[in-house]
């Protein structure tokens, strides 16, 4: 079985905590818009939206987005012993950024031709 988007296709996953309708505003809501959704979900609906956005690999940053909203205790009776691990990765500081190494200098030009004099063979 192909999975496409989240909200594509004529019904929910049996496994997803809110309706089709629900996960889709979620799933394409900008993200100063994402707070009001999320706080009119109880809170255990989060942290199970967060197990469940989190198992897949298209939307795990966002179920990350979703546990940040929930509390330690309430991922762990959602999700069991993963709701720790979702709890810790949603409150690891983001990564630095990676610097760009320094360009390397331009290597001089060398050419197979000699120092430019043709010589001619008599």
């Amino acid at each position: 079985m192909i999975q496409g988007h989240p909200t594509s296709g004529a019904e929910a996953d049996r496994d997803c905590p809110v309706p089709l309708a629900t996960l889709g505003e979620i799933y394409r809501a900008e993200p100063e818009d994402l707070p009001d959704l999320l706080d009119a979900l109880p809170v255990q609906t989060r942290a199970k939206l967060a197990g469940y956005l989190y198992a897949k690999s298209h939307t795990h940053k966002l179920g990350l987005v979703v546990a940040r909203t929930c509390g330690k205790e309430d991922l762990v009776r959602a999700l069991g012993e993963i709701g720790a691990v979702v709890h810790g990765q949603a409150h690891l500081p983001p990564p630095k950024p990676v610097q760009a190494a320094p360009a390397a200098p331009q290597a001089r030009k060398i050419s197979l031709g000699g120092s430019g004099s043709k010589r001619s063979f008599d």
